[in-house]
């Protein structure tokens, strides 16, 4: 499988490659990959550089540089907080960013385009695992349907072009993910940056405790950055087929033992305490990789393996 005819797409270390959105958590890493890979001829802009949101920008981009294959790795994204309090940001934003990007890709020759979203765009209540086929068969999760929304909209896009133009666009739903550049943020982080952070400094001001919220029982799914990243360059040579693909590690694990993990991997000595008074939160969340897994790709960074990466680089990078 391959181009739109399904011969395999052999990236040559020299292609002009476009990683949009590269200095987040998931840009950052697929430039990683391709260097480390030998990929020399990378194209990165950042925001203050180009406004992917802006039409007329984009187009002037794609018309000069002309590159020859692109990850679409820029969104805005954010927690529930945020996408309580600006809703029209998360649909509009995102709905600008990937309309521009993927029809100034085909209209200026691009061999193959791939965009990524997010688990979110799954109904609340998929059945778990949750298959690709899950997709818009019930409500979404209401706390971020406008940016789910506007992710559905990006995979509905790319294989609009696919079906009309037989254009080479294919989308990757990951996990959760984690790594570098990923926001320890104190009041809006995800639950893994966050209980590392939290450890790290009970560790630093010697508390005899952490408290962390719910019993500690649901069940959820990571993957390391860099294991995102090289599925990335793995679909974008091997993949090319109408339907999205999921990306995860296809690993579960509580939330109890990722906290003593983390607890672990931190060296906090203190006691860990469960405030069991506190919600949960759903109660398994975990994608259905198997369609990957079925392409011969697997994850290669076992999640201790991963904290142990992601702390180091939370040492050196991480205001204290």
């Amino acid at each position: 499988m391959g181009g739109p005819n399904n011969e395999p797409v052999t990236l040559d270390k020299s292609a002009k490659i476009f990683v949009a959105g590269h200095r987040g958590l998931v840009g950052s890493a697929v430039v990683r990959k391709l260097r480390q890979l030998g990929f020399n001829n990378l194209l990165l802009r950042s925001h203050s550089e180009l406004d992917l949101t802006r039409q007329s920008d984009v187009d002037a981009f794609f018309a000069s540089e002309k590159p020859q294959f692109v990850v679409l790795a820029a969104a805005k994204v954010g927690g529930i907080h945020a996408n309580n309090t600006y809703p029209a940001d998360f649909i509009s934003i995102n709905l600008q960013i990937q309309t521009n990007v993927i029809d100034s890709s085909y209209r200026h020759g691009v061999k193959k385009l791939l965009f990524l979203g997010s688990s979110c765009i799954y109904p609340k209540f998929a059945p778990q695992p949750i298959p690709e086929d899950a997709l818009l068969t019930g409500p979404l999760e209401p706390t971020n349907e406008w940016y789910a929304v506007a992710k559905i909209a990006g995979i509905k896009m790319c294989q609009a072009y696919r079906i009309q133009y037989n254009w080479d666009a294919i989308s990757a739903m990951p996990t959760n993910l984690y790594g570098p550049n990923d926001n320890f943020h104190p009041q809006n982080s995800h639950v893994l940056p966050a209980l590392m952070r939290r450890f790290h400094e009970a560790k630093v001001s010697g508390a005899k405790e952490v408290v962390v919220w719910g019993t500690g029982s649901p069940l959820r799914e990571f993957l390391h950055v860099d294991d995102l990243a090289d599925a990335v360059v793995f679909l974008l040579e091997k993949y090319s087929g109408l339907e999205h693909v999921n990306l995860g590690s296809g690993k579960e694990v509580t939330i109890k033992e990722l906290a003593e993990l983390v607890k672990e991997v931190i060296g906090f000595e203190g006691k860990l305490v469960w405030d069991t008074s506190k919600p949960d939160g759903t109660p398994r969340k975990l994608m259905d990789s198997s369609k990957l897994a079925g392409l011969g790709w697997v994850p290669k960074i076992s999640l201790r393996e991963g904290l142990v990466d992601t702390y180091k680089w939370y040492l050196e990078n991480v205001k204290q």
